[in-house]
């Protein structure tokens, strides 16, 4: 056991709660629904290599994934920039590479949400050295007001305050992943 699941050391995330829920689970299903349907259109006639980056992309690929009427594969990337914290650090770090070749691939990076576009940039960056088709990006959520890069990102699920949010696959510290809604959270300074 850590100390902070005995109460020694305690968590980063003890004393935060989820507050009020900024999208339903009704929104995203509809949002996810037709964010398919735009990329089963899209992509009609070439089979997407859906490229989510874990862990706060994992429930929104997978709903998604079902919406894509297409053959389609999968494959998964996980990168750093926040630790624990709730603001990006801004040096990102590859923790888990990509399995797929991308050469000539029709590559859709699926991302949770986009806060500063960092970590987003940098990781386009680094994919598109390896030779892909085509590379798009689709985000669940992108912060008004927070990019610091111009970043083209044609699939967007919902443009959000630049609060901080949990629930269906993002989290603060590991936890609240499994609202199934987005949620504010409680206790985070500068809220």
């Amino acid at each position: 056991m850590t100390s902070g699941a005995t109460g020694g050391g305690g968590h980063p995330a003890d004393g935060l709660l989820p507050g009020r829920v900024v999208i339903s689970e009704t929104e995203l299903q509809a949002k996810v629904a037709e964010l398919g349907g735009r990329i089963t259109a899209d992509y009609a006639g070439r089979i997407p290599l859906l490229v989510g980056v874990l862990k706060g992309a994992l429930m929104f690929m997978a709903d998604l994934a079902r919406s894509i009427e297409l053959p389609l594969e999968m494959d998964f990337m996980a990168v750093s920039s926040y630790g624990t914290a709730t603001k990006t650090s801004g040096v990102v770090r590859i923790v888990k590479d990509l399995d797929a070749d991308l050469t000539g691939r029709h590559v859709l990076i699926v991302e949770d949400i986009v806060d500063s576009g960092l970590t987003l940039s940098y990781l386009r960056k680094g994919l598109l050295a390896r030779g892909p088709a085509s590379l798009e990006i689709c985000a669940l959520l992108v912060k008004e007001g927070q990019q610091r890069v111009n970043l083209s990102v044609p699939y967007v699920g919902f443009e959000i305050p630049p609060s901080f949010v949990v629930g269906y696959g993002l989290d603060v510290a590991e936890r609240f992943r499994n609202l199934r809604g987005i949620h504010e959270v409680a206790g985070v300074a500068g809220q």
